[in-house]
């Protein structure tokens, strides 16, 4: 299991609330900041943290990047 800090567990939480546990369903900053107490541009650098920890995975799309949830128990 990963180690995660408090706020980085808000984001897990956020995207488990959103269904992001496949590429398919995945979201951009935008609708996680939504779903969360966090401004977007803390968000967006938790995002970041947590994809290098490999909890959450990023992929391109046209106009933004989308994240979604790579371990369902974090």
């Amino acid at each position: 299991m990963v180690d995660i800090t408090d706020d980085e567990r808000k984001i897990v939480d956020a995207m488990k609330s959103l269904g992001t546990f496949e590429e398919a369903k995945a979201k951009d900053a935008e609708q996680i900041c939504a779903a969360s107490p966090l401004p977007k541009g803390k968000v967006s650098s938790l995002l970041i943290n947590l994809a290098n920890k490999k909890v959450v995975k990023r992929v391109a799309r046209h106009k933004s990047a989308g994240y979604y949830l790579m371990m369902k128990d974090v």
